[in-house]
């Protein structure tokens, strides 16, 4: 113990392409002030590297899952997703994460939270963030969560056990309705120009723009991405507006501060032969479409699985952003490939008529490190 430093219970663990804290709901105040000042000490927030914390000064890895006893009669077990601002003393608890979610499962395994069953164990995870479930298929060897496997994802090196998610529960989780305006195709005015949109809430909410009407080729890096100034201000004004045009904020330029998280913003296009910015080569027969995403004005390095979610929905949505890029086999087939900036992503996307039957994902996920973090006691009196 230190007379000066609190203890506190916690884990580093990758779930896909993300990385997150997972806390157990327990060890965290009940105050939901001061519950979000102590994650913001573990993290080291608000500061650009998080120095003085466990967040790693990247989006993908200033990730927070708070797990507890489930509340909802369906679920085995409730999981809070929280993006830490890196910049800002601010958690967002506004949306889910679906790269963290694939790691839920596995955690509530390791952790003897749940009932398991080999070689398979389901998981019914109650998303507190959207009221919603996720169900979670996790191979299971000895009574621990498998992580050997020959299941591989662009974006984490190595191969490890598949881990199976199914999404169709989540439509309209956070506005209540697939389409949140109704429409498959909306028009936003931001700079004086006009650009047509598709919104789809599904795992989070999802702008999708084509590239071209961005100035873009559809293929650019996170990099180039990132340092253009003016493209993220225009990327931020068009969000704020969608925001406003379906109810989560009252003015636009509120959207920032009052959920910086989602809605994501898709850049879409055709299939065409590139490099991504880690090497890996993609040709047109690889994908179905590509895309470009950033949340929290940093494009995704991979690809956010409630993006994978949504883009899914998006393409059996007739009319929409995504739909019209689609070759016609593309548009039939149960699998959706989405090419990304660090290789592809495929979804098991399904509908009957105009209802959303099946949206799976497949991740790999696993513990990093378990033990104690330590919070300054002073944090607690704040």
């Amino acid at each position: 113990m230190h007379s000066e430093m609190e203890m506190l219970r916690c884990a580093i663990v990758r779930g896909g392409t993300s990385k997150g804290i997972f806390i157990l709901e327990n060890a965290l105040p009940k105050d939901p002030i001061l519950r979000d000042q102590v994650i913001l000490a573990i993290y080291g927030s608000p500061d650009l590297r998080q120095i003085d914390g466990l967040g790693g000064g990247d989006t993908l890895t200033s990730k927070l899952a708070i797990i507890g006893s489930a509340t909802h009669p369906d679920a085995d077990i409730d999981y809070t997703f929280g993006q830490v601002s890196i910049t800002d003393a601010f958690v967002d608890y506004g949306g889910n994460c679906g790269n963290i979610s694939s790691a839920v499962g596995p955690f509530a395994i390791d952790m003897g939270l749940v009932r398991i069953q080999e070689p398979v164990t389901t998981i019914r995870i109650h998303l507190t963030n959207t009221g919603r479930i996720l169900v979670a298929e996790v191979p299971v060897k000895n009574g621990r969560a498998a992580v050997q496997g020959d299941f591989s994802i662009d974006g984490v090196p190595g191969t490890g056990a598949k881990i199976t998610l199914d999404w169709s529960d989540v439509v309209g989780g956070i506005t209540g309705h697939l389409l949140p305006t109704g429409q498959a195709k909306d028009f936003i005015e931001a700079g004086g120009e006009t650009y047509s949109v598709s919104i789809v809430d599904a795992g989070n909410v999802v702008i999708f723009i084509r590239a071209e009407e961005l100035g873009l080729k559809g293929t650019e890096t996170p990099m180039e991405i990132d340092s253009d100034e003016k493209l993220l201000e225009r990327i931020e004004e068009i969000r704020g507006k969608v925001c406003e045009k379906i109810g989560m904020v009252k003015h636009w330029q509120d959207a920032k501060v009052e959920t910086p998280y989602q809605p994501f913003f898709a850049m879409v296009s055709a299939p065409t032969t590139h490099k991504c910015f880690n090497g890996v080569q993609i040709c047109p027969d690889d994908v179905d479409v590509i895309s470009r995403l950033t949340f929290m004005l940093k494009m995704h390095k991979a690809y956010p699985v409630t993006g994978t979610v949504a883009t899914g929905a998006a393409a059996r949505i007739k009319g929409s952003i995504v739909w019209d890029l689609l070759s016609d086999q593309a548009k039939q087939a149960d699998i959706l490939k989405i090419g990304h900036p660090s290789g592809v992503i495929p979804i098991e996307a399904k509908c009957v008529g105009d209802k959303i039957t099946k949206l799976g994902v497949y991740r790999t996920a696993r513990m990093i490190m378990d033990g104690y973090v330590y919070v300054r006691k002073s944090v607690y009196k704040e």
